[in-house]
């Protein structure tokens, strides 16, 4: 194999993660993940500024949750586990069955009955998981989970386990590389708020290892029906179609508010109508399909923008888009206007194209 193979996190960032390096990596090759230039979207949200999309569809099993499996799987490895187990909207319960097979291991799966987006549970089924449907919301599921860590040795690998963060903060520093420096802005979804905690953690070791200047603002977007942090309070029975941050009692709630404060930033609600005119405008002006809660993001910047919450110009932002279009490909057919059906004739072509 020639040096220049690209092996995936750990080999690449190992010697700046908290985490064991007694066993070999459990990786698919995940990260190197493209920032992608939107200046057609910035355009479309006012312009005089500069937005880039950090596209981790592109992971392995199609979501961001590789950056955090890659370090919880080699982490369980090397504590001697030989199961794991999660609770999961989708993305999570695909990544931890792909990394379980790919390091011997058994893997169950708890999501929401109903509540799952068919792409990601394919993932999870097609891997091998255990999938355990249950009669309750993510949180509950979170819950069960914890307690089954607690009082046997099948190791958790939601993000409540600190290895997640040390693999999920790597993204930080691809941008930063990419960039030549932090983004002014950083605007991403939360929904368990693992993710704006890793990218957190990873720009400010960035920053202290003189790596980067400064520190980006950070711009969170929960789904209005699922939007604890915004509002100071557990949401019981959270709602919204952006399925992945259905979440009405977020584990690293307090990490998520240190950021915030810490980068003098800010959180807002985005309806579910907000959202997914984010996700159809981003595929439609730049050609990038994520999954709809991925644009919730998006949908914060263009809300912050409208009510002079941040003022773009000159700035350079960067927007994570955590999952791939693909995860959820029934909300974007749903409601779409079926296809033109005509003869298989050229003439009936012509007429049809208007030419």
């Amino acid at each position: 194999m020639s040096s220049g193979h690209y092996l995936g996190l750990i080999h690449r960032y190992g010697h700046r993660m908290d985490i064991s390096r007694s066993v070999e990596p459990v990786s698919l090759c995940e990260g190197n993940t493209p920032l992608i230039p939107a200046p057609r979207l910035a355009g479309a949200f006012g312009g005089g500024f500069e937005l880039f999309l950090k596209y981790e569809g592109l992971n392995p099993t199609g979501s961001f949750k590789d950056r955090g499996m890659t370090t919880a799987i080699t982490q369980a490895v090397a504590d001697g586990a030989k199961a794991v187990i999660c609770a999961s909207t989708g993305n999570t319960a695909a990544s931890a069955a792909a990394y379980a097979a790919r390091a011997g291991l058994t893997c169950a799966v708890l999501v929401p009955d109903g509540k799952i987006a068919l792409g990601k549970l394919a993932g999870a089924i097609a891997y091998g998981a255990h999938v355990i449907a249950i009669e309750g919301s993510f949180d509950d599921g979170l819950r069960m989970v914890r307690e089954v860590a607690d009082r046997s040795t099948i190791a958790l690998v939601n993000s409540v386990n600190p290895a997640r963060l040390q693999g999920q903060k790597t993204a930080a520093w691809e941008i930063s590389e990419a960039l030549g420096d932090a983004p002014d802005w950083l605007c991403l979804p939360v929904g368990n708020a693992g993710n704006i905690s890793a990218y957190w953690l990873g720009f400010n070791e960035a920053f202290e290892a003189g790596d980067i200047t400064k520190r980006p603002q950070v711009l969170g977007a929960q789904a209005a029906g699922a939007a604890p942090i915004v509002t100071g309070k557990r949401v019981d029975h959270p709602e919204t179609a952006a399925t992945a941050i259905r979440i009405g009692n977020p584990a690293r709630w307090q990490q998520a508010l240190d950021a915030l404060k810490d980068s003098c930033g800010n959180i807002d609600s985005v309806t579910d109508e907000q959202i997914f005119d984010a996700y159809r405008l981003v595929a439609r002006t730049e050609g990038v399909f994520c999954e709809p809660s991925s644009a919730a993001g998006l949908a914060g910047l263009k809300k912050a923008i409208e009510n002079g919450v941040v003022k773009p110009e000159g700035k350079r932002f960067v927007a994570i888009l955590t999952g791939h279009g693909l995860k959820d490909p029934d909300s974007a057919v749903l409601n779409a206007p079926a296809p033109l059906r005509i003869a298989a004739d050229t003439d009936a072509l012509l007429k049809a194209l208007n030419v």
